[in-house]
């Protein structure tokens, strides 16, 4: 069977295990089904994911111009201290960016491969920490504006990291913490502005479970650049990639706004 389009981040539904799909226009496939199959995918080309254009993409699925005009690409986006719709100060568009930084975010706790601390708004939990591959999450604070998840991020940096190394993470070489533990010691962390906070958020553990067939020892990513045609049997997957029983794995996600053709 024939599948083509553009390449947007792979939907999720959250279940045990969890369940994932590759959404195009005028179709969409239940990654789950394809598990221990042979598929083909071929690189086809470019479509900015805001205007559409057969323009080469520059990042997060926009093509140059777009990235460096539209609001949903602003630098708030990867460093929320630095939102400002909540003091009605614009950074590209104020109406865009109320709706989006003006309501409830959450500052978690979370194990991908060690621990880390991470924002997200309310809308996106739990997809959020089933993007990035987390085993589990907890939920540290939950605050009423993105600036404020911001600054704790912040501060919670200087005690805890805010990346995941990717390669243990699909290694499923994940280190476990205790992370009701935890989250009662980043508690005397926390800014001033936000400590309020604590006490009214939920502390609720949460546990993902991935729909991975068998995790490899060792890995290496496809790069449709260079490689713009491969096959291989789908043997897992896991935040947003798709993983090979070769070890190779691809991240859908950093290759949004590809045009691929998909055959099993």
């Amino acid at each position: 069977m024939r599948y083509e389009g553009v390449l947007t981040k792979m939907q999720t539904e959250a279940g045990s295990p969890i369940q994932y799909y590759l959404v195009f226009n005028d179709n969409f496939i239940h990654m789950n089904q394809l598990l221990g199959q042979e598929i083909e995918l071929s690189f086809r080309g470019f479509e900015c994911l805001n205007c559409a254009k057969k323009k080469k993409i520059w990042r997060m699925g926009f093509c140059y111009d777009c990235f460096y005009s539209i609001p949903g690409a602003g630098d708030w986006i990867m460093r929320p201290e630095l939102s400002t719709a909540h003091l009605g100060i614009a950074d590209r568009d104020l109406d865009y960016e109320t709706r989006v930084q003006v309501q409830p975010h959450v500052v978690y706790l979370a194990c991908s491969s060690d621990m880390k601390v991470g924002v997200t708004r309310k809308t996106q939990v739990p997809t959020r920490w089933i993007d990035q591959g987390a085993s589990f999450a907890i939920p540290l604070v939950e605050v009423p504006n993105r600036y404020l998840a911001g600054i704790t991020e912040v501060a919670l940096k200087n005690h805890y990291s805010d990346k995941i190394n990717w390669k243990k993470m699909l290694c499923n070489e994940v280190t476990e913490f205790d992370l009701i533990a935890m989250r009662n010691i980043a508690k005397d962390l926390l800014p001033d502005d936000v400590s309020q906070y604590f006490e009214t958020t939920v502390e609720q553990l949460y546990k993902m479970e991935y729909p991975v067939l068998e995790y490899p020892k060792k890995i290496k990513s496809l790069n449709l650049a260079t490689t713009p045609n491969y096959s291989g049997r789908l043997v897992g997957i896991k935040g947003q990639y798709l993983i090979f029983e070769d070890g190779t794995v691809l991240n859908v996600r950093s290759y949004e706004g590809f045009v691929m053709e998909l055959n099993v």
